[in-house]
């Protein structure tokens, strides 16, 4: 009988919604935790049936299921980290809400998944005030995109000046901290952080793809991993970016429309 190695890895939970494709949503997310050497758990919100050109239907997980699954984990397996994606209906927000407070999660980093790439509204515009009221305050760390930003701020972003408008907004709302992703604009992808003191500003350069299926779920998802691992959150979104980076660049060409991030491009071999 062969003696087994007994390993250890940090545990690392995503409460999302699920991508039959798998470039976005939670298996997104696994795979992102998996590169990082974490072990990845996850509660899922909502099955949605998408692909890389469109977004079918999506169908909500009751509550109860919801509560059991935050349960199986929480009385097993706590993680160091949480991320959290797509909130498909205030039921699923307060669900979220009353388990993230019950179980005192920690480093909480909220991705705030309001349209999908083809413009399909996985959060209902109308509970996005009830989002802002709900959960925003959990964030350790909120995660919009421009477009997301605006609805959110009810205001246009042109500028890097406008970002950090609405990062700072959004710090009013509650969120401890807020990253306003760049890359929507047409210039480059830099981002704008607001730690609650002061601004950062995180460069990158645009990359000439249509394959960046799952990139706000991935660099979210990042962000959570290297909390996990200890890194403060300039070092977590630093690094998270970085990876995102990677995974685009060498994103993989598969599908009819916007194809997904390479979430294991460290592996690949020449």
């Amino acid at each position: 009988m062969i003696q087994a190695q007994t390993k250890t890895k940090i545990p690392i939970l995503t409460i999302a919604g699920s991508d039959c494709s798998g470039g976005a949503g939670l298996q997104a997310d696994l795979k992102t935790f998996s590169a990082h050497g974490l072990f990845g758990m996850s509660v899922v919100l909502s099955v949605v049936a998408e692909n890389t050109t469109r977004v079918i239907s999506c169908f909500d997980i009751p509550k109860k299921i919801i509560d059991e699954q935050m349960l199986a984990i929480y009385e097993d397996i706590t993680p160091k980290a949480v991320k959290i994606g797509m909130l498909g209906s205030k039921e699923i927000i307060s669900c979220v809400k009353e388990n993230l407070l019950h179980f005192k999660c920690e480093n909480i980093v909220i991705d705030p998944v309001m349209f999908a790439k083809n413009g399909y509204a996985l959060m209902p515009l109308e509970n996005c005030q009830f989002f802002k009221d709900e959960i925003l305050s959990l964030a350790d760390v909120l995660t919009p995109n421009i477009p997301e930003a605006e609805f959110l701020c009810d205001f246009k972003i042109y500028n890097e000046e406008d970002m950090k408008k609405a990062a700072l907004k959004l710090f009013d709302y509650g969120a401890k901290s807020v990253l306003i992703k760049g890359g929507h604009s047409k210039e480059n992808t830099n981002d704008v952080f607001y730690d609650g003191k002061e601004f950062s500003i995180f460069k990158g350069e645009k990359i000439d793809t249509k394959n960046t299926h799952g990139t706000g779920c991935t660099l979210s998802s990042a962000i959570a991993s290297n909390l996990a691992l200890g890194k403060n959150k300039y070092q977590a979104i630093a690094l998270a970016k970085e990876y995102v980076y990677g995974a685009i660049l060498n994103s993989l060409a598969l599908g009819k429309g916007c194809g997904p991030t390479n979430h294991f491009f460290k592996f690949d071999k020449e």
